[in-house]
């Protein structure tokens, strides 16, 4: 399991719930004690044991893979809960099969890192119908302070999107800023102490300070990640017919970074790397 599901897991394992668990590559027991869930051996097992089935995968391949083959099983009174980072059209192209099968649909993806689920502080952008919404909604309230309803399903997934662009826009802004500021002859510490009290700043610009600045190696969400997401909005951009330009030079400062070897680092030492590289004037 990956980090943001057993995020999800451990939380709703911690507010009295019992949660199973499957993961393609293997729920082990040890994982399995330290999230306090039941693993299970295989999708069916974990549909068998399971009201309410939430998602938390890589990319759109994946989803598509899994419920592929939770449909090849009964989802009878079943609702799945996709919260992964996809395209608003993936679920959408699956929900016929979910609905052949039984289940419903509901598209939730988190807007946060673990540690925010961890803390019932992510957000959640829902897409579906009302109906499904209030069913999951005692589940969503102990993931998030920010619960959405956006729309229709895949609503919240372009939701997400729409949001993320402006975060992955925002890091990029960033970089540029500060080697225009350090080859002006700023530093590094001064730009950030007044643009984290600036109108300029995002609700995680300060807690990200102490990566840039190189004074913590703490991991919240990796270059790996963000470029993942990134490369996801750049496709979906060129599906609408819209140009993005901010978000495609913030792709390539990321795989810049990942080529470099630092794709598990904190994708806010992107910006701290690259304002390393700035020679001073």
């Amino acid at each position: 399991m990956g980090k943001m599901g057993s995020a999800v897991a451990k939380r709703l394992s911690n507010s009295g719930y019992r949660v199973s668990a499957w993961s393609r590559s293997g729920v082990s027991p040890e994982k399995a004690i330290s999230l306090s869930v039941d693993a299970q051996p295989d999708v069916s097992s974990l549909l068998a044991s399971s009201e309410l089935v939430i998602l938390s995968l890589s990319d759109d391949d994946a989803v598509t893979a899994v419920l592929d083959e939770m449909c090849r099983y009964p989802l009878t009174d079943k609702l799945i809960v996709d919260c992964s980072t996809v395209s608003p059209q993936t679920l959408r192209g699956q929900v016929g099969a979910i609905e052949a099968a039984g289940g419903r649909a509901l598209d939730a993806p988190i807007s946060g890192w673990p540690q925010m689920v961890s803390n019932g502080k992510a957000g959640l952008y829902v897409g579906g119908e009302d109906r499904d919404v209030a069913v999951f909604m005692p589940v969503a309230k102990l993931l998030s302070d920010r619960i959405h309803h956006v729309g229709g399903l895949g609503d919240g997934a372009a939701m997400k999107i729409v949001n993320n662009m402006m975060l992955g826009g925002y890091w990029q802004c960033l970089k540029e800023a500060m080697q225009v500021g350090k080859r002006a002859g700023l530093e590094p510490r001064a730009m950030l102490e007044i643009l984290v009290g600036s109108p300029a700043a995002n609700g995680s610009l300060a807690g990200k300070s102490a990566v840039i600045l190189g004074q913590s190696d703490a991991v919240s969400f990796t270059a790996d990640g963000i470029a993942g997401d990134l490369a996801l909005f750049s496709r979906t951009a060129l599906e609408l017919g819209v140009d993005a330009p901010a978000i495609s030079a913030a792709l390539a400062s990321y795989r810049e970074f990942q080529a470099a070897g630092n794709g598990a680092s904190d994708f806010a030492a992107m910006v701290r790397d690259a304002c390393n590289d700035v020679q001073d004037p």
